[in-house]
């Protein structure tokens, strides 16, 4: 199985117009034509990880967090992140990093976090904008029902918990075909008028590609009449963060040590405890200090997540419960998703959970 042939099904699993502007997400360092012969899934592809991945014979490490970030200039050996790339070239090794498209994903790292803190009844904290487009197309009478369901098929006419959504409306349509044109209905030269339906169905601009393909296969006219428009709605599924509710309400000081138990962490900083019971619970996994009024807003009982600033812990403002668990046990439990959605996928060769621990913070 070549390289170009897993990145397909890497993107099935998070498509990679998830992820953040500023992320460097997708194939980092190797050959689409490399021969994959078995991919180690880690947390962060650091050298000791491609060490790992020559132990065991694997030419492909997924990794979470992308260990080329910003611009390079060189690569001479100098800092962790070139002799990182250098031992990964030398020894024929393809990177490939998900990191945000992850974290926008309904089922990725904010997700699993929920469901390791058994947070339910959940949704998208900031869900993410600019991302819906909607087709507009018109059809023979007789062949809307085509259209819509191949327009379906494709992935259109999902919105939030629902799928197979469109809006229809029938008028006239006229055109004329020049001496060149081959028409499905009607002769060249001559006007033609036809009773038509306008379909029109919204998507995730990613399967705007696909859905085009779609429309283009079926065979009712020689040109397809279409238009495209970005929409400003919000994806309500896709996004950052992600907020629920706890089964039964706790404790603040039981529900931290709930949370420092379930995530690992050595430590927790939290602001000021409010004397009041946890029910409706915040998370996002990584750096969230910019969530925090998002968690405010929606009223959450306590917001966990990391990285946060010394200033951050001001902004609970008396309302909510702010806690930094640590970056890395923010997201620890995300190469195991990882693994085990590639595992049912690809049967040909193994993948295999990086066993090395690269959490740069160790705790006294």
């Amino acid at each position: 199985m070549r390289l170009r042939e897993v990145i397909p099904i890497l993107e099935e699993m998070t498509p990679l117009s998830y992820a953040e502007g500023f992320d460097n997400v997708g194939l980092l360092v190797g050959d689409y034509e490399l021969e994959v012969t078995g991919i180690l899934v880690c947390h962060d592809a650091l050298e000791t990880v491609i060490e790992e991945a020559i132990e065991k014979k694997c030419n492909m490490v997924v990794c979470f967090h992308p260990i080329i970030f910003s611009g390079m200039k060189k690569i001479t050996g100098k800092n962790y992140v070139e002799r990182t790339v250098i031992k990964a070239i030398k020894n024929d090794i393809a990177i490939y990093a998900i990191h945000t498209a992850l974290d926008n994903h309904q089922d990725g790292v904010n997700k699993i976090f929920c469901d390791t803190l058994g947070i339910g009844n959940t949704s998208i904290l900031i869900p993410k904008e600019s991302y819906i487009q909607k087709l507009v197309t018109y059809a023979p009478r007789e062949n809307a029902e085509e259209v819509r369901q191949g327009l379906f098929n494709a992935g259109a006419g999902a919105i939030g918990n629902y799928d197979l959504c469109s809006f229809t409306s029938e008028g006239s349509g006229s055109f004329r075909g020049n001496e060149k044109s081959t028409p499905v209905i009607g002769q060249a030269l001559n006007y033609e008028e036809v009773e038509e339906v306008k379909v029109e169905v919204v998507f995730e601009k990613h399967l705007q590609g696909k859905i085009l393909k779609a429309l283009f296969a079926l065979n009712y006219y020689e040109e397809k009449a279409y238009e495209i428009y970005n929409l400003e709605n919000k994806l309500q599924n896709v996004g950052m963060g992600m907020i629920g509710d706890l089964a039964e309400e706790m404790d603040e000081v039981a529900f931290l040590q709930m949370v420092k138990e379930k995530t690992g962490t050595g430590g927790i900083r939290h602001s000021a405890l409010l004397g009041k019971k946890i029910k409706r619970v915040a998370v996002l996994g990584g750096s969230g200090s910019f969530a925090i009024n998002n968690a405010l807003s929606q009223k959450a009982d306590a917001y966990i997540t990391s990285d946060l600033k010394y200033h951050d812990f001001y902004q609970a403002e008396s309302q909510i419960v702010l806690a930094d668990i640590g970056h890395f046990e923010s997201e620890r439990y995300t190469k195991n998703y990882i693994t085990e959605f590639l595992s049912k996928k690809i049967t040909t060769f193994a993948v295999i959970l990086s066993t090395v621990n690269t959490n740069p913070v160790n705790y006294l």
